[in-house]
């Protein structure tokens, strides 16, 4: 079907058809605001857009809801954008390829943009509908979510009322959650000093990797490209000089490719030992991700990390923890702690390293946070904390997620999963300006978020359509 707006929901697909058309990766969300506080003046409704480009739409309630709580229905602008090594799309200018496969909606060699459109889409069709009863609505769409929430982060409560809020940036039909793990992310540095060299040069590139979302799907398992390059470069340390290395694109996806050029005296020797590693971590990750693919390219060099540098970055790359730490004590199967080395480069004259820690527990992800500190220190380098985001507690009473849970009760003839996710929600920061606010998170299936191969499941989408307005309904 090439007409995306044809989709049922119609209302829905509409404006997530409308958004796509809309670069807005993290960051770049002036045009997106802008277009949403449009479509609320078009609307004549009440619109606020505060310096961060968060938006507020408030819509009165509809015949016999006039007087009825607030409801702040809540989601971010902003997604994830990364592409396949051999697509050309531009994300500062490209709109967003959808390709509809039966039940399946994704992008062409992008994401989709569902994490966290669809959430976007759902408002404006409630705000455009006349005939959806509801209680008055408060629409926040905040920016830069994925990169540190600071959209939230620099949120007040001064326009927003409402005493129960609907997160809709779940991934899972049928889950609500009703808690999510903080976290912080910490830049490690390390200045570079070069030498001349002679020998013979080789790009190692590593490539093929699942990658994915480094909070929901950090429990898979899957290689870091970078951990894995470090394994590779380890092998043969005492036999070359590193004279570059990249990897990863995102702090909160999971490193799909990485790659580092060295030099060598023995290049014969040096390959024997990367081809005898690589196959080891082939065998190790044949079944988390069968699609690694290692290669060796000769490439010119003059210049070189001293001896010292470069043994210092590829044992302190060794050395570094990465992926699930702790699990939860009280939640099987949900893990409390973890971290995902996401990012290393060049940048101003250091090697810089940058790693997303998550944790359910504050004194859980200051400890990871002081290891790293300690380990960045004792290899020469130095570190620095930045983009931290509270924790959102359980409640153990909460109105909302009762009414929440007969009206699925009533639609899909079950009991909703209750759970927590160790991954960040927009709900840690709202919780701390709003404390007096009841708030749960749900959403439609979309499977491989923050990576190319995301897709979402279309009639998941009518489904959770339809219980989001029967819980307006009954949200009187």
């Amino acid at each position: 079907m090439n007409n995306i707006k044809e989709l049922e929901p119609k209302e829905v697909f509409q404006w997530f058809y409308e958004l796509n058309q809309i670069p807005r990766s993290s960051g770049n969300e002036k045009e997106v605001s802008d277009f949403l506080v449009k479509f609320a003046k078009d609307r004549n409704l009440e619109v606020y857009q505060d310096e961060a480009l968060n938006v507020i739409i408030k819509k009165p309630g509809t015949k016999g809801y006039e007087n009825s709580p607030a409801v702040i229905l809540q989601g971010h602008m902003d997604m994830v954008c990364v592409k396949t090594d051999d697509s050309d799309h531009d994300f500062d200018k490209d709109p967003i390829e959808m390709i509809v496969e039966g039940d399946i909606m994704r992008a062409n060699n992008t994401t989709l943009g569902g994490d966290d459109g669809i959430a976007v889409a759902y408002g404006l069709a409630i705000l455009d509908a006349d005939d959806i009863p509801h209680p008055p609505i408060e629409l926040l769409i905040t920016t830069c979510e994925e990169d540190g929430m600071e959209g939230a982060t620099a949120l007040t409560g001064e326009h927003l009322t409402g005493t129960r809020l609907l997160n809709i940036d779940t991934e899972e039909e049928g889950e609500f959650l009703l808690g999510c793990s903080g976290g912080s992310n910490i830049d490690m540095t390390f200045p570079i000093a070069k030498e001349a060299v002679s020998g013979k040069a080789c790009k190692i590139e590593l490539t093929g990797l699942k990658g994915g979302h480094s909070g929901s799907e950090i429990n898979k398992q899957r290689l870091n490209a970078i951990k894995g390059l470090a394994r590779i470069l380890n092998a043969v340390k005492d036999d070359v000089l590193l004279a570059s290395i990249e990897g990863g694109i995102k702090h909160n996806a999971i490193p799909s490719k990485a790659s580092a050029v060295i030099v060598t005296d023995n290049m014969e020797k040096v390959t024997e030992k990367i081809n005898a590693i690589v196959a080891d971590i082939k065998d190790e990750y044949r079944v988390e991700d069968p699609g690694l693919t290692v290669n060796l390219t000769e490439v010119e060099a003059k210049e070189a990390y001293t001896k010292e540098l470069s043994m210092n970055i590829i044992e302190f790359l060794m050395t570094l923890p990465d992926g699930v730490q702790y699990m939860s004590k009280d939640i099987e199967g949900l893990v409390q702690t973890s971290l995902n080395n996401a990012i290393i480069g060049e940048k101003d004259g250091n090697i810089l390293l940058i790693t997303s820690v998550r944790s359910g527990s504050t004194s859980s992800l200051r400890e990871i946070l002081d290891r790293l500190n300690i380990l960045t220190k004792r290899f020469g380098g130095s570190a620095r904390e930045y983009s931290a985001y509270p924790a959102w507690p359980f409640e153990a009473e909460s109105e909302l997620r009762d009414i929440a849970t007969k009206t699925f009760v009533e639609q899909y003839g079950k009991e909703p999963i209750a759970n927590s996710i160790h991954a960040g929600l927009e709900c840690g920061l709202l919780k701390g300006i709003l404390p007096n606010t009841d708030m749960l998170s749900y959403g439609p299936n979309i499977r491989d978020a923050h990576s190319p191969k995301e897709h979402m499941s279309i009639s998941s989408v009518q489904r959770v359509w339809e219980f989001t307005k029967n819980l307006l309904a009954n949200l009187k």
